[in-house]
């Protein structure tokens, strides 16, 4: 079995971004315009009332400022209140393999490599634009590498989880290299008319190349120590949206068919899970919580974070330094929100420091990649 390094990451950031005053405005002028229509039927009872939201309600509730998103007009048209993205035709790259190429071309460059020196291509996120052909594979075609490509699905752990099928891959011989690409679009999934999840996503896109320890050239090595995954199911993450919908008219355009979730549930649910998760790795990799420089956890909401570092900790991260936060700026980007973080916060770790990248939301699904870096 081969040693394993990731050794480029890069990251895609949409030019716009909606501030949490500018997506309350959005919201509170379609609630107070929907209260006011449907007045007679609200006094009646027969109807409730749509509750307002405000920038510290979101910010208290999950650490999110702002968000980057692929299109900032249609989400904020109260009219609309869906991104605008307009097909492409066949002829065209795809809007996720146009975000995929631009990561991967700054993760390939961190790496020191070429698309000739990649084997194989996995996107790895929470929503694809098609069933077929894959998105993988267009990416390898647009990239110009030779080999195979698949796309793979594990919500919010996609990356994770795609960190460590391409590890998989390079340590048994059958790639030198692997690209893995988490291209999201999270807004397109997103109920902008629920005030308890109207501000949760953003959009970006990230990309990381994992090859063998003896050809790796980069200054931004990290050894994989090792990898542990863990899938415990769960409706309390939930999108029915699919292609057997047409199936059924009667469910078409229903709340299900976006991004839904019970909150609390997730929150009292996922952290001990995470946590016990994190530590029992540690262990069996030889290691004790005290060795870890720092903590890349999934960008979904910071009290999660705080909580899961608290419980491995013993006390508060510093979050500078051990559990670095990108989900202020970015919001939750599903799979790219660990490797965000750790794309932007790696390089100041000197030679021998470990890390732990973890992700963890819909299934449930909870990724662990413990690192050191070389």
């Amino acid at each position: 079995m081969q040693k394993v390094v990731i050794s480029g990451t890069g990251l895609y950031t949409p030019p716009n971004s909606i501030s949490n005053d500018e997506l309350v405005a959005s919201y509170n002028a379609w609630a107070e315009r929907f209260n006011q229509e449907n007045a007679e039927a609200i006094d009646a009872g027969e109807l409730a009332a749509v509750p307002l939201s405000s920038s510290e309600f979101i910010e208290k509730a999950s650490g999110i400022k702002s968000r980057h998103v692929v299109n900032k007009r249609g989400i904020l048209d109260i009219d609309r209140m869906v991104p605008e993205i307009p097909e492409r035709s066949n002829d065209e790259w795809s809007i996720l393999c146009e975000m995929s190429v631009k990561a991967a071309t700054e993760a390939l460059e961190r790496a020191g490599r070429t698309a000739a020196d990649i084997d194989g291509v996995i996107v790895a996120c929470s929503n694809l634009q098609r069933p077929y052909p894959a998105i993988a594979v267009e990416v390898q075609a647009a990239l110009g590498i030779q080999g195979f490509g698949f796309d793979m699905n594990v919500a919010c752990s996609s990356a994770t989880f795609g960190i460590q099928t391409a590890a998989n891959t390079v340590s048994t011989g059958q790639a030198r290299a692997v690209l893995m690409v988490n291209p999201e679009i999270c807004t397109g999934h997103m109920n902008f008319r629920d005030r308890d999840s109207h501000f949760i996503f953003g959009d970006a896109c990230t990309a990381v190349i994992i090859e063998r320890a003896e050809d790796a050239t980069s200054e931004h090595q990290f050894e994989i120590l090792g990898t542990k995954l863990l899938t415990q199911f769960s409706n309390n993450i939930r999108n029915n949206f699919g292609f057997l919908n047409r199936a059924d008219e009667s469910g078409i355009g229903q709340p299900d068919k976006l991004f839904v979730q019970e909150g609390r549930k997730v929150f009292r649910e996922v952290c001990p899970m995470v946590a016990e998760l994190i530590g029992n790795h540690l262990e069996e990799v030889k290691l004790s919580v005290a060795d870890v420089s720092r903590f890349w956890l999934h960008q979904a909401n910071l009290n999660m974070n705080m909580l899961i570092a608290r419980k491995l900790l013993g006390r508060d991260p510093d979050l500078e330094k051990e559990a670095p936060v990108v989900l202020d700026e970015y919001a939750n980007t599903s799979s790219a929100g660990s490797i965000i973080a750790f794309h932007k916060y790696q390089d100041d770790l000197p030679s021998g420091s470990h890390g732990v990248i973890c992700s963890f939301g819909a299934g449930y699904s909870i990724g662990s990649v413990i690192v050191r870096k070389r």
